[in-house]
């Protein structure tokens, strides 16, 4: 598979993708005034301890106050960026869900340092935990743990030893060490040299919370393009493309650094037109917001967002195939598995996912579906859990959220329909207004009553305006309708003209 990194580095908006084989997975992009905060470290005060919900509100200096769940006061970490943790006799470590109060730990007023391990979504302030991880090149620095623990990616048995012999004689005492994927095959010098790059930052660290009062923020992760190179960057990336010089240069000199033999992989696009469009890929990006997904063969996907999960799915579409129904449903679905695992990977899908594939009546049909969504999901850097085929022919599965996703990134709710999508049609809203004309004429001695629409709902009230004068001269009340192209198309504002009033909240 051949994998390249392109980088648009504009002064307002930084967007890098990855593509594998020429086809777009993943976008990251980050504003000037939206600078991400996962991995920054900050001082914060208590405001709030609730033991209902086991958990407290700090104030950390942000626009909203910061949450902290008790199970992120312990020490114990488990399932850390996919990574097997495990102490340095090589047994497996504690479980970290045991029972405890946050009452007992946290008190209001209190001072503690914590670290952003989910961005702000929604109205939901970020997200932040008490065990603090610096990612290096090669190694995670743990404080306060005494962890020594390899990725799960790294397969090799005897890779996996050395390297955790290799940690159990770095690890400082007063920290864990986990290994991660690009540590394999490094050499003990370079893994060396990268533990005391995070042991000294570390100390750079705690000195600057002694000296700060909290709110405050202790460390600045390095910024999303820098992150992102630092964590994508590894031997199956052949090329880096990037249109500017002064953030080119910028990574150049961080592979120097930290992997001097990748630096040459890094090109200056020096083509005329914007680089995002050469590659292809700026299609692609406009295409993350469709509702819509059409697959190869003639299926499609249909991807819904709801406050709870994501739903997605499957439609044979234009496919019909050539043997017969099962073998047509088998292909569609293997070619949606794929898909979805790009599109969750692409669209930055997560929390709980469900995925309604169309129904196979053989179960080896069903096996094969799911391997191939497994197999999928194992190129997803993001934590994912998969669960089997249900009796319905559903796969349910979650994936891990850090942010929000590029379709509530890149948009706002929608200010006419509040983000459903749909809104009353004109017939609804014409009986609507002659309901609300009887319920003037019945309770009310008013004989001018009027009401304001927007311009399209008033040409399809004056087209029908034999049924508006059948009420007028039912009920004795003159009906005004005036056009307001600043109101909605299905909204209605009621008046009484006599007495210069607003009665829309009374009687409509």
């Amino acid at each position: 598979m051949y994998k390249e990194i392109v980088i648009n580095a504009d002064p307002s908006e930084t967007r890098i993708a990855v593509l594998e084989d020429a086809k777009l997975v993943e976008l990251f992009v980050e504003r000037e005034e939206e600078r991400r905060l996962v991995g920054d470290i900050y001082k914060g005060q208590v405001n709030a301890v609730l033991p209902g919900i086991q958990a407290a509100f700090l104030d950390v200096g942000l626009s909203r106050t910061a949450f902290l769940h008790a199970s992120d006061l312990l020490e114990s970490i488990i399932d850390f960026e996919g990574f097997d943790l495990e102490d340095s006799a090589g047994a497996r470590s504690s479980d970290p869900r045991q029972e405890l109060n946050i009452q007992d730990h946290l008190k209001k007023g209190q001072e503690v340092m914590v670290q952003v391990i989910k961005e702000p979504i929604g109205t939901k302030g970020p997200k932040v935990s008490c065990r603090l991880s610096l990612p290096g090149r090669y190694l995670v620095l743990m404080p306060g743990l005494k962890h020594a623990g390899v990725s799960r990616k790294i397969v090799d048995r005897d890779e996996r030893s050395r390297l955790k012999k290799i940690l159990t004689e770095l690890r400082p005492s007063h920290a864990g060490l986990i290994c991660r994927t690009a540590a394999e095959g490094r050499s003990r010098k370079e893994l060396e040299a990268d533990v005391e790059y995070l042991v000294g930052l570390w100390k750079e660290i705690e000195e600057s919370s002694t000296s700060l009062e909290a709110p405050a923020l202790i460390h600045r992760d390095i910024e999303m393009m820098t992150g992102l190179i630092r964590d994508l960057m590894t031997e199956d990336v052949s090329r880096i493309t990037i249109d500017s010089r002064a953030a080119y240069t910028q990574i150049v000199n961080y592979l120097k650094a930290f992997s001097p033999e990748l630096k040459n992989r890094v090109k200056l696009y020096k083509g005329d037109g914007p680089i995002f469009d050469e590659y292809g890929i700026e299609a692609e990006i406009e295409k993350t917001l469709d509702r819509k997904v059409w697959l190869k063969k003639g299926g499609y996907l249909i991807i819904d967002h709801t406050e709870a999960l994501v739903a997605i799915d499957v439609n044979t579409g234009r496919f019909t195939g050539k043997k017969n129904q099962e073998d047509t449903i088998l292909k569609t679905n293997l070619e949606a598995a794929e898909e979805i695992a790009r599109q969750l990977r692409l669209r930055d899908l997560g929390g709980i996912v469900v995925c309604d594939f169309i129904d196979m009546e053989e179960e080896s049909s069903k096996k094969q579906v799911l391997e191939t969504f497994r197999n999928a999901l194992k190129r997803d850097r993001a934590r994912t859990k998969i669960f089997p085929i249900s009796e319905l022919g559903l796969i349910e599965m979650t994936r891990q959220r850090e942010r929000e996703s590029l379709f509530h990134y890149f948009t706002d709710t929608c200010p006419t329909c509040g983000g459903s999508g749909q809104v009353l049609s004109h017939k609804s809203v014409t009986l609507k207004v002659e309901r609300t004309v009887r319920r003037v004429g019945a309770h009310t001695k008013e004989k001018m009553i009027q009401l304001k629409v927007h311009p399209d709902l008033a040409t399809y009230l004056f087209d029908r305006s034999a049924r508006l004068e059948e009420l007028e001269k039912e009920h004795g009340v003159r009906v005004d309708i005036r056009e307001d192209p600043r109101l909605r198309r299905d909204d209605v504002r009621l008046f009484f003209p006599r007495l210069k009033k607003d009665v829309t909240e009374q009687y409509l």
